[in-house]
């Protein structure tokens, strides 16, 4: 029974950051920009369980993410899986044990995500993604997702309970 409830931690902690990103945080907006919570799955991942476990989140998250898209479906699948994956690489080398490490890193990281979906989005043909508003776009997800680094992070450490967990994300 509890190995069964391991396998779908992941997916239930994943619909349940839809479903906040869906009602509350989607009516959230400062200029008309509104937060990728959704973004903030590998992030919480790629700390929590490393590079793999990064990316394995972000390509989850990104699937569902693109239900509700209107760009070519895979993207944001693409995106997520590759920041997971660069967080888990960095923070796997990285052993602090500072309170203050995890949002900020949900702050870079949500950043240079956004950058990267619009760089990417571009070069599939989607070059509406490179707007001039990108940098504030980038800075408001980067802030919403700091502050809710911290419960993102401890849903994952529930869901990676039983596996090693490195010591800075503790």
């Amino acid at each position: 029974m509890g190995e069964a409830l391991d396998r779908v931690k992941v997916p239930l902690i994943v619909l349940l950051v839809l479903t906040v990103q869906t009602t509350w945080l989607s009516s959230l907006r400062t200029a008309g920009v509104h937060s990728d919570a959704m973004l903030l799955l590998p992030i919480a991942g790629g700390i929590v369980g490393g590079a793999e476990s990064g990316a394995l989140a972000g390509f989850l998250a990104g699937l569902v993410a693109d239900l509700f898209l209107q760009t070519p479906f895979g993207l944001s699948a693409l995106v997520y899986c590759l920041v997971g994956f660069g967080v888990g690489a960095v923070q796997g080398n990285v052993i602090r044990a500072a309170w203050w490490i995890s949002p900020l890193t949900a702050v870079i990281a949500s950043a240079g995500g956004i950058v990267l979906y619009g760089l990417i989005g571009a070069t599939v043909g989607q070059s509406q993604l490179l707007r001039a508003d990108l940098p504030v776009i980038a800075g408001w997800v980067a802030v919403v997702n700091g502050i809710l680094a911290i419960p993102v992070v401890r849903l994952m450490q529930w869901a990676h309970k039983g596996r090693q967990i490195p010591a800075f994300a503790r």
